[in-house]
C-alpha cells in the first residue's frame, strides 16, 4: 500500500497548505484507494521489488534527471532494474538515467525546461505546484533549482507508480512529492504557491477560462504562472475548436492563438502577461521509443503533409506564457 506519510508532511510544514493538508488524507482515502487502478497491485509489486538504493550522486540539475551508484550494479541486477521499470509502460516524460540505465522517454520534456528555465522567477526556496505533472520529470527539475517544496498533482496512477520508482533510487529527502489528485480537489481560493505550472493541460479543459481563473486562486498574489499549451498560428480572434479529434487524441477542445491566449489571461486577471516561447513540436522532441511503444507524433500527422495532423488540422505548437497573479 502506497504510503502518503512524507507527502502529507511536507504539505502540513507550509503554513500556507495547513488547512488543506487536514482534508488530504481523506481526499486520498476517497481519490485513490477506494478507486484502485485494476494494474495498480501489478505495479505495486515491481516498485516492491526494486533493489535498496545504492550510495551515489543524484542529479537534478541534468537533462537526464537520475543517480549514478558509487559502485555499479552488476550486469544482472540491472537487467532486473529495467525488466521491472519496463513493467511500468509507457513512459512519456522524461529523460532519467538510473546507474547508467537510460529512460528514453517518449516526450524530451527537458528541452521544454531549457525554453522556459532562463525565463521565469528564480525557484530558489519557492512553494511550487505543477498540475498535470505527470510522472514528476519537470519536479525535479524544480527541485534541482531549489525550490522549498516541489508538489505536483496528477490523477493518472501509473504515473504515480513511475514516480515513486524514480524517487526509490534518488531518495525520499528531497522536497519533491507527487499526490493522485485533479485540480479540482485543491481548495477553492486557496492563494498559496509562489509559482504554479499548467503544462499541456489547458486544452484538454471543456472550459479554458475556468481552468485559468482556478490557476488564478492557487497563487499566492504576485506569484508567477507557468502556462504552455498548444497554440495555432493567427490574430488574437482566432481560436480552434476541432469538430472531432487532433491528433487522434479525443479530449482536445480550445485551441487558441499566442494572441487569443494573451487576451484570456488578461481578461481573467493576470497581468504582465509575456509569451516566451513558440515552438512547433517535431518528431525529435516527442517519438517512439523502446520505452514509449505506442504511437506517437509520427503517426499523428499527414504523411502527405507534415504540416497537418491526420484529421487536416495544424500541426501542433506549443507556446509558453509568463503571468503574474493580481494582488
Amino acid at each position: 500500500m502506497i504510503d502518503f506519510g512524507s507527502a502529507l508532511e511536507a504539505v502540513a510544514r507550509e503554513p500556507a497548505l495547513a488547512d488543506w493538508s487536514r482534508q488530504l488524507p481523506e481526499q486520498l482515502q476517497q481519490r485513490f484507494h477506494r478507486r484502485l487502478h485494476g494494474d495498480f497491485p501489478r505495479w505495486q509489486e515491481q516498485l516492491d521489488a526494486l533493489p535498496e538504493p545504492a550510495p551515489g550522486q543524484v542529479f537534478l540539475d541534468s537533462d537526464q534527471v537520475g543517480t549514478a551508484a558509487t559502485t555499479p550494479p552488476a550486469a544482472g541486477q540491472l537487467a532486473d532494474i529495467e525488466r521491472r521499470l519496463q513493467a511500468l509502460h509507457p513512459w512519456r516524460k522524461g529523460p532519467y538515467r538510473i546507474h547508467g540505465l537510460h529512460i528514453d522517454s517518449e516526450w524530451r520534456s527537458d528541452w521544454k525546461w531549457r525554453r522556459l528555465a532562463p525565463h521565469i522567477a528564480p525557484l530558489r526556496d519557492r512553494l511550487v505546484l505543477d498540475v498535470g505533472c505527470g510522472n514528476g520529470y519537470h519536479l525535479w527539475r524544480m527541485a534541482g533549482a531549489g525550490a522549498r517544496l516541489a508538489l505536483g498533482i496528477d490523477p493518472t496512477q501509473l504515473y504515480l507508480a513511475q514516480f515513486l520508482a524514480i524517487r526509490h533510487f534518488l531518495g525520499g529527502q528531497w522536497p519533491v512529492h507527487l499526490l493522485p489528485l485533479g485540480i479540482e480537489d485543491l481548495p477553492p481560493g486557496l492563494r498559496a504557491f509562489d509559482t504554479l505550472f499548467s503544462m499541456g493541460v489547458l486544452y484538454h479543459r471543456r472550459s479554458p477560462l475556468d481552468h485559468l481563473l482556478a490557476l488564478r486562486e492557487l497563487l499566492r498574489p504576485g506569484g508567477e504562472l507557468v502556462l504552455e499549451t498548444l497554440v495555432v498560428e493567427g490574430d488574437a480572434e482566432r481560436v480552434l475548436l476541432p469538430p472531432g479529434r487532433y491528433a487522434k487524441m479525443r479530449n482536445v477542445w480550445f485551441i487558441p492563438t499566442p494572441g487569443a491566449l494573451q487576451r484570456w489571461l488578461e481578461r481573467c486577471g493576470f497581468r504582465q502577461v509575456r509569451l516566451i516561447d513558440v515552438t512547433a513540436t517535431t518528431g525529435d522532441e516527442q517519438r517512439s521509443t523502446p520505452w514509449m511503444r505506442f504511437e506517437s507524433l509520427a503517426d499523428f500527422l499527414d504523411p502527405a503533409d507534415p504540416a497537418r495532423t491526420v484529421e487536416g488540422h495544424p500541426a501542433p505548437r506549443r507556446a509558453i506564457l509568463l503571468a503574474v497573479a493580481p494582488a
